[in-house]
C-alpha cells in the first residue's frame, strides 16, 4: 500500500486472452496451464514485466473449486494456485509484486440457499488461503458482477490472510453492476467492507471505464482501473480486441490524471498495451524504470567525482534577474519591498516556432516584444503534439537576429535517452541555457495521432539528468569534462484536478533540480493565492501564467476543452458581455491585469501566452507596471 500511495502503479494485462493467442483454446481450463504449460505462462509474465508492469497477476482467475469442477480439476485447487504464484514469482524476482487473482464463482448468491452460500464462501477461502501461503503479495478480486458475491470474497480474504485486497467490479454499458448498483454506491460499499483498493475492470474499453471510475475516485481509498482493449469481434473463429495500444496509453494518462492510482489491462490487452500504460505512469511520476534508466533516476555514487556547479545567478542573465527579484521583492518583509517596476519584475512571452519555413515575421514579433520591455521569450516544443520548426533551432535564430534571451521548452515525448543527452549538449553549446522541462502532450492529441511517443523519462527524470550535467556528469556517472549551467523551469497547474498530486510533483521536481516555476494560466485569483500559499515551503521563484482571453468563445473553449484550465462563470460572463473584436480583447487584457495585481508581491514575474499570435496583448498587460513603454 505504501507504493500505491507514493506513485502510480502499473498492473499487467490479460492472462487468459494471451494464453488463447498462444494456442490454448477457449474450451480448456486456462488455469490448468500452471501445471501443464508452465513455459507458456512464464512467457506471458515475462512479456508484461519487460513492458514495465509493477505487478504480475497470477494465472488463477478461475482457480476456485466451483469453476475448476467444470473441467474435472476440483482436486487440484491447491496445486494450481500454488503453481500460479510460483510461476509469477519466478519471473517477477525483486522487480515486481505478485498479485493472487481471484475471480467470481459464476453463481448468483441472491438466488442460493444458505448451504450453497457456504459453498461459495468455502471456495473463496480455500483459494485465497492457497495463494497467500504460496507467497502472493496481495489479493486481487476482479471482474465480479454481483456485489453480494464480492462481499463474501472480501470477508473470506480477511478471514484467512492479512494481505492487501484490491476489489474491482465489472459494470455493464449502463454503468451498473449485475445487481443494479452504480459506481458511487459500489465505491462506498467496497470501502466499508474492507477493501484496500477499489475500482472497476473489464467493460467495453477504456472510454466507458473512465466514466465509471470517475465516480469512484474520492471515497478515501485508492482506485484501480483495468479496461478491456475495446469490444471483441470474431475474426476467423478468433476473438479480436480492437483498441490499439496507443489509444490505451492515452486513456492511461487520463486515468492517472483523474487520480486513479492503479492502471492495467483486462481482456484483449497485451504487452504493448501495458508498455503504453507504463509510459503514461513515467509521465505521471512512477518510480519504476527500466534497467537501463536506473542511473538516470539516481546517481548517488557516480563512477567519477562530480564537479562544483556554476552558481545559479551566473548561469544566465535571466537567472540573475529572477533571483534578484525573489530576494528583493518576494522574500523581503512587506515594508521593505521596493514597488513593482520593470527593473524588479521578469516578463517572459511565449513565441512559438512557425509551422513552415518562414521565420522573418516571427522574428519581427520578437523584436517588437524586446522593444516593449520583455525580458525573455519562451518557445514551446511541439505544443499540443503539433509539428513545427525545431524550437532549439528557432531559439538560436531568435537569439542571433533579435538579441534576446530564450527559454527553450524541452519535452520527453519525442526523444529517447540518447537523443535527450545529445540535444541538451547542443543547446548548451549554442548558449541556450534557460530551459522549461516538461513531459509533453501525447501524440494522440495532435496532428499525427499514430506517431510513436518515447517517454524514456518524464519531466522529473529529465530534471535529474540536467542536474547531473550541471555537476559535470552524464546519466551513467561519467564525466562530461566540464559542467553545463542550465537554469531550469518546471510547469505547474494551480487548478489541477488532482491538486495534492500536483503539489507532490512540484516537490519532486524541486528535489530533482528545478530552479523556478512557470504556471498554467489561472482566472480565479483565490485558486492562485491558495496555490502560492501551498508551495511557499519550496521557496521557488514563480512566473505566473497569464493568457489574455480573446473572446467569449475562446473562454468557453479553454474552460471546457483544455485540461487543467478553469475559467470562472463570472469571467466568462464578462467576456460574453464584451462581445467580440477589439472590445473583447481589451476585456481579456484587463482580466489578466487584475489577476496580476492580486499576486504581484508573491511572484517574480509573468509568463504571458498571447492567443492567436497577438503579441501586442502581452505589451498591453504590462501597461499596469511602471517603467514599461507605452504601446502605440
Amino acid at each position: 500500500m505504501e507504493v500505491v500511495n507514493a506513485r502510480p502503479v502499473v498492473f499487467d494485462g490479460a492472462i487468459g486472452t494471451q494464453l488463447y493467442e498462444r494456442g490454448i483454446y477457449i474450451n480448456r481450463s486456462f488455469d490448468d496451464a500452471n501445471l501443464t504449460r508452465q513455459d507458456m505462462v512464464r512467457s506471458v509474465h515475462r512479456a508484461y514485466l519487460a513492458a514495465g508492469a509493477d505487478v504480475l497477476t497470477t494465472n488463477t482467475f478461475a482457480s476456485n473449486r466451483i469453476k475448476l469442477s467444470r473441467h474435472g480439476l476440483e482436486d487440484k485447487v491447491e496445486a494450481i494456485n500454488r503453481a500460479g504464484v510460483e510461476l509469477a514469482r519466478e519471473v517477477a524476482g525483486d522487480t515486481a509484486f505478485v498479485a493472487g487473482s481471484v475471480g467470481p464463482t459464476g453463481l448468483t448468491p441472491t438466488m442460493l440457499t444458505d448451504v450453497e452460500l457456504d459453498e461459495i464462501r468455502a471456495a473463496f477461502s480455500e483459494q485465497i488461503d492457497a495463494l497467500a501461503r504460496a507467497g502472493a503479495d496481495l489479493i486481487v478480486l476482479e471482474t465480479f458482477r454481483q456485489l453480494s458475491e464480492m462481499r463474501i470474497a472480501i470477508e473470506a480474504a480477511r478471514a484467512v490472510c492479512d494481505l492487501p485486497i484490491v476489489a474491482t467490479m465489472a459494470f455493464d454499458s449502463e454503468m451498473k453492476t449485475g445487481d443494479g448498483a452504480e459506481p458511487d454506491r459500489v465505491a462506498m460499499l467496497l470501502e466499508q467492507w474492507g477493501a484496500d483498493v477499489i475500482g472497476a475492470n473489464c467493460m467495453e474499453g477504456p472510454k466507458v471505464l473512465f466514466d465509471v471510475v470517475e465516480q469512484m475516485v474520492g471515497h478515501g481509498v485508492p482506485v484501480a482501473a483495468q479496461a478491456n482493449a475495446g469490444y471483441p469481434r470474431k475474426v476467423e473463429e478468433r476473438l479480436v480486441y480492437m483498441a490499439t495500444p496507443e489509444y490505451f496509453g492515452v486513456y492511461a494518462r487520463r486515468f492517472f490524471k483523474l487520480g486513479v492510482r492503479i492502471v492495467g489491462g483486462c481482456c484483449g490487452t497485451g504487452a504493448e498495451h501495458i508498455r503504453q500504460v507504463a509510459a503514461a505512469a513515467r509521465m505521471m511520476g512512477s518510480g519504476r524504470v527500466q534497467v537501463e534508466m536506473a542511473r538516470v533516476e539516481r546517481v548517488d555514487s557516480p563512477a567519477e567525482p562530480e564537479m562544483e556547479p556554476v552558481a545559479p545567478a551566473e548561469r544566465s542573465d535571466l537567472a540573475a534577474k529572477i533571483l534578484r527579484a525573489q530576494r528583493e521583492r518576494v522574500l523581503a518583509a512587506p515594508g521593505e519591498r521596493p514597488p513593482l517596476s520593470r527593473d524588479n519584475f521578469v516578463v517572459s512571452v511565449e513565441v512559438n516556432p512557425p509551422a513552415g519555413l518562414r521565420i522573418q515575421d516571427t522574428i519581427e514579433s520578437v523584436k517588437m516584444l524586446m522593444a516593449g520591455g520583455v525580458d525573455v521569450i519562451n518557445t514551446a516544443d511541439g505544443p499540443r503534439a503539433s509539428v513545427r520548426m525545431n524550437n532549439g533551432v528557432f531559439a538560436a535564430l531568435a537569439r542571433k537576429h533579435a538579441g534576446c534571451e530564450v527559454i527553450v521548452h524541452y519535452c520527453a515525448r519525442d526523444r529517447n535517452l540518447l537523443g535527450l543527452q545529445s540535444d541538451l549538449l547542443g543547446l548548451h553549446v549554442l548558449g541556450l541555457h534557460n530551459l522549461c522541462v516538461v513531459t509533453g502532450d501525447p501524440p494522440k492529441v495532435g496532428d499525427y495521432p499514430h506517431a510513436t511517443a518515447v517517454f524514456d523519462l518524464d519531466s522529473v527524470g529529465m530534471l535529474r539528468m540536467i542536474s547531473n550535467f550541471n555537476r559535470g556528469l552524464d546519466p551513467a556517472g561519467k564525466s562530461v569534462g566540464e559542467t553545463t549551467h542550465f537554469w531550469c523551469a518546471c510547469g505547474a497547474e494551480p487548478a489541477a484536478q488532482d491538486y495534492e498530486r500536483e503539489i507532490r510533483r512540484l516537490e519532486h521536481k524541486k528535489a530533482a533540480g528545478a530552479d523556478f516555476i512557470m504556471t498554467q494560466p489561472v482566472y480565479d485569483h483565490r485558486v492562485l493565492e491558495k496555490f502560492l500559499e501551498d508551495i511557499a515551503h519550496l521557496e521557488l521563484p514563480v512566473l505566473v501564467g497569464l493568457l489574455p482571453l480573446a473572446s467569449h468563445r475562446n473562454a468557453e473553449f479553454l474552460h471546457n476543452e483544455v485540461p487543467g484550465m478553469a475559467v470562472p462563470d463570472g469571467i466568462r460572463q464578462r467576456m460574453k458581455e464584451a462581445g467580440s473584436g477589439p472590445k473583447a480583447r481589451a476585456e481579456g487584457v484587463k482580466i489578466a491585469q487584475e489577476i496580476l495585481e492580486q499576486v504581484k508581491d508573491r511572484v517574480v514575474g509573468a509568463y504571458i501566452m498571447p492567443p492567436f499570435g497577438r503579441y501586442e496583448s502581452a505589451l498591453e498587460i504590462l501597461q499596469s507596471i511602471p517603467g514599461y513603454p507605452e504601446v502605440k
